[in-house]
């Protein structure tokens, strides 16, 4: 009696031990593979800024005694705005002067520089198209009066994700209503439009 319960204390001590043993450590299914590397997390590029995302835009520039309000629009849509079309973009002006004694305001020239961009870096430039009045002092753009003209945005750097188009106004406004001296104003404006990219092949 006294041997089969020492063997029956030491059977029980044995499971214990087996139980304890088992408990010990993380589970199996909470272990990751040692070997296996950390999945890179994909990156996406952040969204090209568009000023014509609408069609068009306004701006109202100040230079001087002249303030012009200016609208730009292109008759392109915007999906077809590839670096490889030529890409019309129109421009409309009209001003006011303060003080308005009765002076009038002229526009001597407008000019265009569009550069193409990849993301924060500049590509080539195009030639710079000027607008020049063929008359003088130049195209009378005191309010009622208007000036309309449309640029054509040509053939970029297939690389191209964006252009920033950079305009100049110069314009002349009389010292006095009766006055042949002008006094010289320049505004300039920048337009960011984004590239339209040719579909994935994937």
């Amino acid at each position: 009696m006294r041997n089969s319960g020492v063997r029956g204390v030491i059977a029980s001590l044995a499971v214990v031990g087996v139980v304890a043993l088992t408990g010990c450590g993380p589970a199996p299914w909470t272990m990751g593979d040692p070997e296996a590397t950390p999945t890179a997390s994909a990156t996406v590029a952040p969204p090209v800024p568009n000023d014509l995302s609408s069609g068009s835009t306004q701006r109202e520039l100040v230079a001087g005694a002249v303030t012009a309000k200016v609208d730009y629009w292109s008759t392109l849509s915007m999906d077809r705005w590839t670096a490889g079309a030529v890409k019309p973009l129109s421009v409309s002006l009209v001003t006011n002067v303060t003080p308005d004694d009765g002076q009038k305001v002229y526009l001597q020239k407008a000019t265009l520089t569009a550069i193409a961009g990849k993301g924060e870096t500049s590509l080539a430039a195009l030639e710079p198209q000027t607008d020049a009045a063929t008359v003088a002092p130049g195209y009378l753009v005191l309010a009622p009066y208007s000036y309309s003209q449309t640029f054509n945005v040509g053939p970029l750097d297939d690389k191209a994700t964006s252009v920033t188009v950079q305009v100049t106004f110069d314009f002349l406004v009389q010292t006095t209503p009766t006055s042949k001296e002008y006094a010289k104003q320049t505004a300039t404006d920048t337009l960011t439009v984004a590239i339209a990219q040719p579909a994935s092949k994937d």
